[in-house]
């Protein structure tokens, strides 16, 4: 099982969001990926929302930083992690504008783009930015066939219900020959999504008795992604055992990458933590 990141300060969510990030920026940022870098960490990650209605605001936050922004940045900075969306909501781009946004970016980071994907559930999101709302399942699954006809292609074609394109250029293109594509999602359907149309499942919210039902439920491919996150942040200094029995928790569940979430009270803190987490993750 390896190790991953659900970076801190890109997101800021209600109840687990340290007081230290509201002043921290992309210096910050860029000092702790570095470090992760270094140690061997699998892939940072950076969630899309474009506009939050203030209601909503209060339970899901506001603050979401722009993944391709952000990602470009930390490109420069790194040398070997990866970069992951999770997720982007396919019903908010065109498949050939993600194609030539983050395939520009797998070219600028040297091919390490993890493409999640997502269908959304914001309703009033979807509403404010003129996307479709209702089928946007199937208008998702079409989108994800044509992603996988477009990425890595300079001259893509597709033809499907709710996209159909030939005779196009995109230059540059992904310089990976599959990106992955891990679908995030917490129901059999987006698992079935992930499984069909994916390389990966990316869930959230469900516990690690509920994941383990549904991974033995499906035909896992060889090769098939499943990134979990421990139910709260981990203390690796300060909670040692219980942050190895969190992994090994997550291990047992169907793991293949845990992208945690950690506790600490700054930017030299948290990369303390990196460091005693990676060394805890050696136990297992």
């Amino acid at each position: 099982m390896r190790l991953a990141i659900n970076s801190p300060i890109v997101v800021a969510l209600p109840g687990t969001f340290s007081p230290w990030e509201r002043d921290a920026g992309i210096a910050e940022l860029a000092a702790i990926v570095e470090d992760a870098d270094r140690l061997g960490y699998d892939h940072v990650t950076c969630s899309e929302h474009v506009v939050v209605p203030a209601p909503v605001a209060e339970v899901r936050g506001g603050t979401y930083w722009d993944p391709l922004a952000t990602f470009g940045y930390l490109a420069a900075r790194t040398t070997r992690i990866r970069f992951a969306t999770q997720v982007l909501v396919l019903g908010y781009h065109h498949p050939l504008e993600i194609a030539k946004r983050y395939g520009t970016l797998d070219v600028v980071s040297g091919g390490r783009l993890i493409l999640g994907l997502g269908v959304g559930s914001l309703e009033e999101e979807f509403e404010l930015l003129g996307a479709t709302f209702q089928g946007r399942g199937d208008i998702a699954d079409d989108a994800l066939r044509a992603l996988r006809a477009s990425l890595s292609r300079a001259e893509p074609a597709y033809h499907g219900p709710h996209f159909d394109f030939d005779g196009v250029v995109v230059e540059p293109h992904a310089v990976q020959d599959e990106v992955p594509l891990w679908i995030g999602g917490r129901t059999r359907r987006s698992l079935r999504r992930a499984v069909e149309l994916g390389n990966g499942w990316v869930p959230f919210g469900l516990s690690p008795e509920e994941l383990g039902r549904l991974l033995a439920s499906a035909p896992i491919p060889e090769g098939f992604d499943v990134a979990l996150s421990p139910a709260t942040p981990l203390q690796p200094t300060a909670a040692p055992d219980a942050t190895l029995a969190a992994l090994t928790e997550l291990a047992d569940a169907g793991a293949t990458i845990a992208s945690v979430k950690l506790a600490a009270t700054g930017v030299e803190d948290y990369r303390e933590q990196l460091h005693a987490l990676m060394e805890i993750a050696g136990d297992l």
